[in-house]
């Protein structure tokens, strides 16, 4: 038996590996994130997980498969009633959402809005439907220059976005803006209140890293309360502790890009004694799946490979990696919405010398119940351990 006393944890944000059976529900039936990518890029090649056992993950065909895999590789299926963020962190974490987050595919409702300006203090909003962050602000960018309405926006997840230019709201009015938002949207299970900050003149306005989401709180007790609880460290790197709304975190590192995300994660491991790396690398999605860009979002897998790399260096046989994701976000299907899709589940160990198959598990959760029991945690959370498999 292997005494692991280091978890590393990585959501690669909506790299999804196949449709889930009830895709056609959501209309994601022929979505496959990692294969179409994969089969729409000359010379596409991603060694470190391969060598693991990616191109072992069933409906894969243009990943190479390797005889040999050093690591155990296998894919999740999704219980919780979604295909967003917040859905997908929280059942990683043990927490299965049955009833699904409200979505405003017509814009928030009057009452919400009006409750919003009377709160904010602001005299109206503009927007107030469904768009692309980066389109929402090229449409309505020199209105909000002009009068200095805050931008409200959704989109196919249960979010209330506030877009606003960092000259008319700077940073901290545009968080306490959300906080006051987070409030009011309680009532009506949004499940995220994001700030997006914009900077730049008309026709060359840009996005920038400060981002800021404001989430529910998990309805019930997840890994990270449970591994906190029990004195160990709890590291939430890049988006990971906005989602969990800051609860069961010991250290929280925010950054600005997947590179920034990796560096910052191989940095914690060398300081880590004992206890979990939460990172969600969140480009692959908002840079790349949303855009419907194949080629960033190749480029991007590519990148992440290298820096695996360099990661699997940093480990020793005390430390256990797992890397799944937390939907689909497929560049080559219609529309810009996340895919309905299973997630890979890749686990990799120096302490292990050769892997093998960890078939089709029926939940996320299965993985937070894994490292509930390396932690040798007793919990009700739900999912089934998969870690007798990898000893």
């Amino acid at each position: 038996m292997k005494n692991f006393s280091k978890v590393i944890l990585i959501t690669l944000d909506s790299v999804g590996v196949g449709a889930l059976p009830d895709a056609k529900d959501f209309g994601d039936e022929n979505s496959n994130t990692v294969e179409h990518v994969a089969k729409n890029t000359p010379h596409f090649s991603l060694p470190h997980l391969e060598k693991i056992g990616l191109g072992l993950i069933p409906g894969l065909p243009s990943i190479k498969k390797t005889t040999k895999p050093i690591g155990f590789y296998g894919k999740c299926r999704e219980k919780s009633a979604g295909k967003d963020t917040t859905s997908g962190h929280w059942e990683i974490a043990g927490v299965i959402i049955h009833k699904p987050q409200a979505t405003f595919p017509n814009g928030f409702p009057k009452e919400l809005i009006e409750a919003f300006k009377k709160e904010s203090g602001v005299s109206d909003v503009l927007g107030n439907y469904p768009e692309s962050g980066t389109i929402i602000i090229e449409k309505l960018g020199q209105e909000h220059l002009k009068t200095g309405y805050p931008i409200i926006y959704t989109s196919a997840d249960s979010v209330f976005q506030i877009a606003a230019h960092e000259n008319i709201f700077p940073l901290e009015k545009l968080y306490e803006l959300c906080e006051k938002a987070r409030k009011l949207c309680n009532p009506y299970n949004i499940g995220r209140v994001i700030a997006r900050p914009f900077v730049g003149e008309v026709g060359s306005f840009t996005r920038t890293p400060m981002r800021k989401d404001f989430s529910l709180l998990p309805p019930q007790k997840t890994v990270l309360d449970c591994v906190s609880e029990g004195g160990k460290d709890v590291i939430a790197i890049g988006k990971t502790s906005y989602i969990f709304a800051e609860r069961g975190i010991t250290e929280s590192i925010h950054t600005t890009s997947n590179e920034h995300g990796m560096k910052e994660t191989i940095a914690a491991l060398k300081r880590l004694k004992e206890g979990l790396i939460f990172t969600n690398l969140v480009d692959f999605d908002t840079l790349y799946g949303h855009r419907r860009d194949v080629s960033g979002y190749a480029q991007a897998l590519q990148e992440f490979d290298i820096q695996l790399g360099e990661l699997q260096s940093a480990m020793d046989e005390k430390t256990i990696l797992m890397l799944t994701a937390d939907h689909g976000c497929d560049p080559t299907y219609r529309g810009t919405d996340h895919t309905r899709e299973y997630v890979p589940i890749l686990v990799y160990s120096p302490a292990q010398k050769s892997g093998k198959s960890l078939g089709v598990r029926e939940s996320f959760s299965d993985i937070g119940k894994t490292i509930m029991e390396v932690f040798k945690i007793d919990n009700s959370l739900p999912g089934k351990s998969f870690l007798e498999v990898i000893q």
